[in-house]
């Protein structure tokens, strides 16, 4: 999720206006203080955003899926973002997009993109400096994104549900969770 959450839950922070969660909680194999688990499942809870209701997202790697896979109610692709609405669902990835269930949504017609295309990751950073023009994903988009995908580490590490503080950085009910978020750092050198 450190690494892989970042583009993945990219899709529905775009697509949701998502920020900052209010809690996580993960579940998978014992804790390895060196190493990412081999499966996990997380479950972030966001607030209501302008207009926009709460949102609960899930997160599943290493061969977990959503139940809706087993039951044949959505295609079993190898990856990919699945949002669940009042109506139907969306099946999206990075190149296609599916509404479900398909015979509901037969001659629906896709709005135009509001997100501009990137010029790459690369080009896009050039520009930046050069211009001082924002990224697409610029640190006030990916430091939020980012900072949930540690909040759901930090529920997987400490086996319990996080209720997180994003002004003070701190879990509001797990103090034990501080040596974690921050560490003291060894004196540094000075000149006498």
């Amino acid at each position: 999720m450190s690494d892989l959450g970042a583009h993945w839950l990219d899709l529905p922070f775009w697509a949701l206006k998502l920020h900052r969660p209010l809690t996580a909680e993960a579940e998978g194999p014992a804790v390895h203080t060196e190493t990412a688990p081999k499966a996990l499942l997380c479950r972030w809870e966001f607030a209501a955003r302008g207009d926009l209701p709460a949102v609960r997202l899930t997160w599943y790697h290493g061969g977990q899926k959503p139940a809706l896979v087993g039951e044949k109610k959505v295609p079993d692709w190898d990856s990919g973002c699945l949002f669940v609405g009042d109506k139907g669902m969306i099946l999206s990835n990075y190149d296609k997009h599916v509404l479900l269930p398909e015979k509901e949504f037969a001659g629906f017609k896709r709005p135009e993109p509001s997100i501009p295309k990137s010029l790459g990751h690369h080009a896009e950073w050039l520009e930046a400096c050069k211009t001082g023009k924002p990224t697409t994903c610029h640190f006030g988009y990916a430091g939020p994104l980012v900072e949930s995908n540690l909040v759901g580490v930090l529920a997987y590490r400490l086996g319990k549900k996080i209720e997180w503080d994003p002004v003070h950085l701190k879990a509001k009910n797990c103090p034990e969770a501080d040596r974690i978020i921050r560490r003291e750092y060894r004196k540094g050198w000075s000149l006498v």
